[in-house]
């Protein structure tokens, strides 16, 4: 008997409870990871969708206000977007629901008003520069251009981006890569060929913010990292950095003056555009 019940397979009762936890946790992986080989997640997902679709509602917003409504002054409006992300980026990290630097715990005392120490602040100069550029540059270029060719001549970033990489940090890539890029600038070549509405100038501020773009993306990738802040931090120190200066440079030029005088400032339709855009603003 004693024979027996040894040879006897005992039932597994243990083992099958690991294995459900092991094909649990692998579905949950699974679930979590949208394409195998890939490090997009869900998250990262819904976070693409939403970056998308208010990037091109935000277009759509200022091509209204700086088109239909003819509002002359695009900086103002590229300054209430910096207010306003500012606005919630510091009620965020005072709430302590977001942090700036990497690594950081949200239960971090604040140390200082600007949440970031100066040195840290001043060493983000250049990145901020280029920030307050691509910033002025990309909401002017909207005025010019219908939205459908804006949006395809903005597609030309990444070749600009590469060359900037090329020459800052070396960066070379495979020629499948350039050659799907050089396809993507002659359909938008194609494109502005049969655009009847075809204006140099507005073509010339659309590729100058492509410049803009490509000259701050390339900054952060030097500065971002060295820096020790998160996006919300770099962010927060553009913000903080630039707001002044567009501000006194408004003033300078008078803009704030004309915004005032601006005849459909209190119109609905033009005060819901804004209104908008902040959200959106706040969002992205």
């Amino acid at each position: 008997m004693a024979s027996n019940s040894s040879k006897s397979p005992m039932l597994p009762v243990s083992e099958p409870a690991r294995g459900d936890e092991g094909e649990k946790e692998r579905l949950l992986k699974g679930d979590e990871k949208l394409f195998r080989g890939s490090a997009m997640t869900r998250r990262g997902a819904n976070a693409a969708i939403s970056y998308m679709a208010c990037a091109v509602l935000l277009v759509m917003f200022n091509k209204a206000a700086l088109s239909s409504y003819n509002f002359p002054c695009a900086n103002v409006i590229t300054l209430l977007q910096m207010i306003s992300s500012c606005s919630f980026l510091y009620f965020l990290r005072r709430w302590k629901i977001i942090n700036f630097t990497m690594g950081d715990s949200l239960m971090t005392s604040d140390s200082s008003s600007t949440f970031v120490p100066l040195k840290t602040l001043m060493h983000t100069l250049p990145l901020a520069v280029a920030y307050l550029l691509y910033m002025v540059v990309s909401v002017e270029s909207v005025r010019g251009v219908n939205v459908p060719m804006y949006t395809t001549l903005r597609r030309t970033t990444v070749a600009f981006t590469m060359i900037m990489e090329y020459f800052l940090a070396g960066q070379k890539y495979t020629p499948p890569v350039v050659g799907s890029v050089g396809l993507i600038i002659l359909g938008a070549f194609v494109a502005g060929a049969r655009d009847l509405s075809f204006d140099f100038f507005g073509y010339a501020v659309v590729f100058l913010a492509n410049i803009t773009t490509a000259i701050y993306l390339a900054t952060i990738a030097r500065i971002g990292k060295s820096s020790g802040l998160n996006s919300f931090g770099l962010m927060w120190c553009n913000g903080v950095i630039c707001g002044p200066l567009l501000l006194l440079w408004t003033f300078l030029r008078g803009d704030l003056e004309t915004t005032i005088n601006f005849p459909y400032l209190l119109s609905p339709g033009f005060l819901v555009l804004p209104a908008h855009q902040w959200k959106l603003v706040s969002s992205i």
